[in-house]
């Protein structure tokens, strides 16, 4: 099957200021990734331990998560082949990552997402 390597919560957020320093100053938390719609936040110790906030996101869809997998083109084979509706198309996009959503039964929408080789 796939190989999964990380799974991160995608929380929404109309303040980016004050999720920083509840996450930073509260929890703890380093800022590991910034692009200025969303950052990802680390524990210190465990950079696979992550939580991530968004103001929106480009595609005009809020993922509720976002499951990192080896081989995306694969995980979207067979989320097509079992009909499971996809509500942002397989993208190659400009910050380096492949990636779909698709909503899961329950009406979660998921981040399918691959780094791509630099």
């Amino acid at each position: 099957m796939n190989s999964i390597r990380r799974i991160v919560s995608n929380l929404q957020t109309r303040n980016p200021e004050q999720s920083e320093q509840f996450y930073t100053q509260v929890l703890g938390l380093v800022k590991a990734m910034d692009l200025g719609w969303i950052q990802t936040y680390v524990a210190p110790n465990d950079s696979t331990t992550q939580i991530s906030v968004l103001t929106s996101d480009p595609s005009g869809i809020h993922p509720n998560l976002s499951i990192e997998v080896a081989d995306v083109n694969r995980v979207y084979e067979i989320a097509t082949a079992q009909g499971y509706e996809i509500v942002y198309p397989l993208t190659d996009e400009p910050w380096g990552v492949r990636r779909f959503f698709v909503q899961a039964p329950n009406g979660t929408i998921i981040n399918i997402v691959s780094h791509q080789a630099a």
